[in-house]
Protein backbone atom coordinates (compact mmCIF):
# COMPACT_ATOMS: atom_id res chain seq x y z
CA UNK A 1 0.00 0.00 0.00
CA UNK A 2 1.87 2.98 -1.28
CA UNK A 3 -0.63 5.80 -1.13
CA UNK A 4 -2.98 7.34 1.39
CA UNK A 5 -5.89 6.94 -1.04
CA UNK A 6 -5.30 3.19 -1.19
CA UNK A 7 -5.38 2.93 2.61
CA UNK A 8 -8.48 5.10 2.93
CA UNK A 9 -10.46 3.15 0.32
CA UNK A 10 -9.33 -0.16 1.86
CA UNK A 11 -10.54 0.90 5.30
CA UNK A 12 -13.85 2.14 3.88
CA UNK A 13 -14.53 -1.07 1.96
CA UNK A 14 -13.45 -3.15 4.96
CA UNK A 15 -15.91 -1.30 7.21
CA UNK A 16 -18.73 -1.76 4.72
CA UNK A 17 -17.76 -5.42 4.43
CA UNK A 18 -17.94 -5.82 8.20
CA UNK A 19 -21.43 -4.37 8.13
CA UNK A 20 -22.45 -6.82 5.43
CA UNK A 21 -21.01 -9.74 7.41
CA UNK A 22 -22.92 -8.78 10.55
CA UNK A 23 -26.13 -8.27 8.55
CA UNK A 24 -25.66 -11.56 6.69
CA UNK A 25 -25.10 -13.50 9.90
CA UNK A 26 -28.10 -12.02 11.68
CA UNK A 27 -30.46 -12.41 8.73
CA UNK A 28 -28.99 -15.78 7.69
CA UNK A 29 -28.46 -14.39 4.18
CA UNK A 30 -25.59 -15.93 2.25
CA UNK A 31 -25.09 -13.20 -0.38
CA UNK A 32 -24.35 -10.29 2.01
CA UNK A 33 -22.20 -12.58 4.15
CA UNK A 34 -20.02 -13.67 1.22
CA UNK A 35 -19.84 -10.17 -0.26
CA UNK A 36 -18.84 -8.80 3.14
CA UNK A 37 -16.01 -11.29 3.44
CA UNK A 38 -14.89 -10.46 -0.09
CA UNK A 39 -14.96 -6.72 0.68
CA UNK A 40 -12.73 -7.25 3.70
CA UNK A 41 -10.21 -9.43 1.87
CA UNK A 42 -9.92 -8.13 -1.71
CA UNK A 43 -8.01 -4.88 -0.95
CA UNK A 44 -4.99 -7.00 0.00
CA UNK A 45 -4.77 -8.35 -3.56
CA UNK A 46 -5.37 -5.16 -5.59
CA UNK A 47 -2.42 -2.92 -6.40
CA UNK A 48 -4.15 -0.06 -8.23
CA UNK A 49 -6.44 2.53 -6.63
CA UNK A 50 -8.73 2.73 -9.65
CA UNK A 51 -9.19 -1.03 -9.74
CA UNK A 52 -9.80 -1.06 -6.01
CA UNK A 53 -12.56 1.55 -6.26
CA UNK A 54 -14.29 -0.05 -9.25
CA UNK A 55 -14.20 -3.55 -7.77
CA UNK A 56 -15.30 -2.21 -4.40
CA UNK A 57 -18.33 -0.43 -5.81
CA UNK A 58 -19.29 -3.53 -7.81
CA UNK A 59 -19.10 -5.66 -4.67
CA UNK A 60 -21.03 -3.13 -2.59
CA UNK A 61 -23.85 -3.10 -5.16
CA UNK A 62 -23.96 -6.88 -5.59
CA UNK A 63 -26.35 -7.69 -2.69
CA UNK A 64 -28.86 -5.18 -4.05
CA UNK A 65 -29.03 -6.89 -7.44
CA UNK A 66 -28.51 -10.48 -6.26
CA UNK A 67 -31.18 -11.37 -3.74
CA UNK A 68 -31.11 -14.99 -2.66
Amino acid sequence: MDSAAMIMWSVLFGAIGMGYVVYGKRQKAIVPLCVGMALMVFPYFVANVTTLVIAGFVLVATPYFLRA
